[in-house]
């Protein structure tokens, strides 16, 4: 009587036997361990505050071309029918950043616009020989003004407390009023070249 017999067979890899070929395939689908660290990122930013050169703001401008380099120029000083000072006014601002709580101050070198020689009395009675103005500043939320009131010539001085980091433009104005003089109102002036150095500083508290 014949028999028939079947044969199971199971075909691997070159010199990989069935029971390795079965090893692999089980652990192809167990779980895998996961390994795991945390990584901390530190940094530090630090206080910093700094300006840029000014600009003119557009419009603004009263008698006055403009700045060459730092240095803001009055057209005409005086009325040249009175001799009194004529009225100038001129907007600057300053793109600046302060990452902290800070100040913000202005200081007037002279307190007024007063001659470049060193005078500092009348060259004849009732002539002025030094021309006030006022500065004023806005930066954020913070506003203040410097009266330079060329009555000594000293140096003087304002300061802002601000009390949150601040980024944008530092804007200064400044304006001389027809007719300001040290003496009375429209006293005419003594001839010279008449200036001031203005400085702004954003400083710790």
């Amino acid at each position: 009587m014949l028999r028939r017999v079947a044969f199971a067979v199971l075909l691997a890899p070159p010199g990989t036997s069935a029971v390795s070929q079965s090893a692999v395939a089980q652990s192809a689908v167990a779980p895998s361990a996961i390994a795991a660290r945390t990584l901390t990122v530190t940094g530090n930013a630090p206080q910093v505050c700094a300006m840029q050169t000014g600009r003119i703001q557009t419009g603004s401008l009263t008698n006055v071309s403009g700045i060459d380099g730092d240095t803001l120029r009055i057209v005409e000083l005086a009325d040249p029918q009175t001799l009194a000072a004529r009225a100038s006014s001129a907007t600057i601002s300053f793109s600046a950043v302060c990452n902290y709580p800070h100040s913000l101050r202005i200081e007037s070198q002279n307190n007024g616009l007063w001659p470049t020689d060193g005078r500092t009395g009348a060259a004849a009675g009732g002539f002025a020989y030094a021309v006030p103005y006022q500065a004023r500043l806005q930066w954020g939320a913070a506003s203040g003004a410097l009266d330079a009131n060329a009555k000594v010539r000293r140096t003087s001085e304002q300061s802002l407390a601000v009390d949150d980091a601040t980024a944008g433009d530092v804007q200064l104005r400044l304006d001389i009023a027809d007719g300001a003089s040290n003496l009375e109102q429209r006293a005419p002036l003594a001839a010279g070249a008449y200036g001031d150095t203005i400085r702004i500083f954003l400083e710790p508290r």
